[in-house]
């Protein structure tokens, strides 16, 4: 009786993690990190990815990337503004320097964003790195 107890908990287990387990089709998958050139490289490989600058709008008038959607982050109505996005689009996140954004990702896991690329660095090192910007 032991060993049949311990064989179907151990069968459970193993479905429960299973990717085959349709429990985890709307998580959120991992965000994933790059730097200035590798966001560069995502931009020019991928045209329906979405520049989501969340810094000021002071900041963001001074220059950002080319057709970026600028939301701050320090706004009250910060995740009220995200929820009315889409969650199933890419978004490439970034803020100044990494800081701000970087908060701002448990909040698109927590709102069920599906893809979400984080540009580590922020404009700072898109700048840095020469990449293109536009006022």
């Amino acid at each position: 009786m032991k060993r049949l107890t311990f064989l179907l908990t151990l069968v459970f287990a193993l479905a429960s993690q299973s990717p085959l387990v349709a429990a985890d089709a709307d998580k959120p998958k991992a965000v994933k990190h790059v730097n200035a050139v590798g966001a560069a490289k995502v931009l020019k490989d991928d045209s329906k990815v979405v520049v989501l600058d969340i810094r000021t709008p002071k900041e963001f008038k001074a220059g950002h990337i080319k057709g970026a959607k600028n939301i701050d982050f320090y706004e009250d109505d910060f995740e009220a503004s995200l929820k009315k996005l889409e969650t199933d689009e890419t978004y490439l996140v970034h803020c100044a320097s990494g800081g701000r954004s970087t908060k701002a990702l448990e909040l698109f896991k927590k709102l069920g964003f599906k893809s979400v690329i984080h540009l580590d660095g922020g404009f700072k090192d898109w700048e840095k790195s020469g990449q293109p910007v536009e006022k």
